[in-house]
């Protein structure tokens, strides 16, 4: 799981990416392709 700053690139990299809020913090998840997983800060 990568973690950044901005979401914002990271869920443009594929099209089946989407963006999650849990425990307040943003998660981009991926069905299709885990390996795409990314949290903010």
């Amino acid at each position: 799981m990568k973690i950044a700053n901005s979401l914002k690139t990271l869920k443009n990299r594929d099209k089946d990416c989407k963006l999650v809020r849990r425990k307040g913090r943003m998660y981009v998840i991926n069905k299709k392709k885990p390996r795409y997983k990314a949290r903010q800060g």
